[in-house]
């Protein structure tokens, strides 16, 4: 016997090419409530999503990302972090100020954010729908600040391109558990490890074979040029978390 969910979850795959069907407001909202549903650290539900139609906008996160597909989506969400909500639900006393204004509540927030877009992705491909997560927001936060207007106590975590797939792309091979998942104790990768270099050997099978952007490319390769990259594109993400009232000392 087949189990749908875990079929959904083995068959993920990022869309970037989209038809030109726009989500309908009922799948926006099936959606959001999926979202809505997933756990949150307690019961606090501290994130917000916030939909993105206007063009203007979209053409703007477009060019923050790079991704100037995203504007041809079905539909795009934008995650926040959001403490400021609470904050209007509670009278300001120097503790709850302090706890509002904490890395724990900013934590908590980031988590609640993680744990609902997945499940928004989930739901999406359950009904036939493809998207990506896109971190890329991240390059401007600034930007997006004005932008959307966000208030002291938010933070734009992700973005999620959602839409009705235009292109079925290969899988990408995850790594064997043996590399990410230990009993008890942390398992440091030795230089040597032969699983590593067969997974290297799986990954560049996997470029050189899927059919487009094709290129040589090992899974250690991958990560020593993510690493290289200039990491002065996301400097002020610390000024922009305490401008916005993050990551202080009360």
């Amino acid at each position: 016997m087949t189990n749908p969910t875990l079929t959904t979850l083995l068959n993920h795959r990022s869309i970037r090419k989209f038809t030109t069907e726009k989500l309908t407001t009922a799948e926006i909202t099936t959606l959001v409530d999926a979202a809505q549903h997933t756990p949150t650290s307690t019961f606090s539900q501290q994130y917000s999503i916030i939909s993105v139609t206007d063009p203007q906008k979209l053409a703007a996160i477009g060019d923050i990302t790079g991704h100037h597909w995203l504007e041809k989506s079905g539909h795009f969400f934008l995650f926040l972090a959001d403490q400021y909500r609470n904050s209007q639900l509670v009278t300001a006393t120097p503790a709850t100020i302090a706890n509002l204004h904490s890395t724990d509540k900013f934590l908590a927030g980031i988590f609640d954010a993680s744990i609902a877009v997945e499940a928004m992705v989930v739901a999406g491909e359950s009904l036939g729908l493809g998207s990506t997560i896109m971190g890329s927001i991240l390059n401007d936060v600034p930007r997006l600040i004005d932008l959307f207007h966000l208030p002291e106590l938010t933070f734009p975590v992700f973005g999620l391109a959602v839409g009705h797939p235009a292109e079925t792309p290969e899988r990408k091979p995850r790594m064997p558990q043996e590399l990410m998942h230990f009993t008890n104790d942390y398992q440091p990768l030795t230089a040597d490890n032969a699983t590593l270099a067969a997974y290297n050997l799986v990954i560049t099978d996997y470029y050189q074979a899927r059919g487009s952007h094709q290129r040589t490319e090992t899974f250690t390769h991958h990560i020593a040029t993510e690493l290289a990259r200039d990491p002065q594109q996301r400097a002020k993400l610390n000024q922009a978390l305490e401008y916005q009232g993050f990551l202080q000392h009360h």
